[in-house]
């Protein structure tokens, strides 16, 4: 069964850093693309970042890039993303989420788009 566990978030003061964790299994990890979405009260799910099986990133968007920084360990069957200089508007749930089989386009972040999700980890940026 593919299983994507998240975790690494928590509450953080503005201006502080989180580094979120995803381990996958059940699957060969090294083959697939990987996201984060992350998805904020009272709002849907919308996607922060791709990163190909090879590492290099697919899509960022505009208001992270710069403090968001997504990587990988394909030998540990890891996704992680580290979060710098935290703002209150970053606050949400951030699940990790698998490619689908060929996908090769930008996510808007519908569930649709990927093949499986985490449980997501939450994180609180609050003074």
């Amino acid at each position: 069964e593919v299983q994507l566990v998240e975790s690494g978030g928590g509450m953080v003061q503005p201006g502080g850093s989180l580094r979120l964790s995803c381990v996958g299994s059940g699957f060969t990890f090294s083959r697939y693309g990987m996201n984060w979405v992350c998805q904020a009260p009272g709002k849907g799910p919308d996607s922060v970042s791709g990163i190909r099986s090879s590492g290099s990133r697919t899509y960022g968007s505009d208001t992270v890039t710069g403090r968001y920084t997504m990587y990988r360990h394909n030998t540990k069957n890891t996704l992680y993303m580290q979060i710098n200089n935290l703002k209150p508007e970053d606050t949400a749930l951030y699940y990790c989420a698998r490619d689908r089989p060929l996908w090769n386009t930008v996510h808007s972040g519908n569930r649709e788009e990927y093949d499986n999700w985490g449980q997501g980890t939450q994180v609180t940026v609050t003074s």
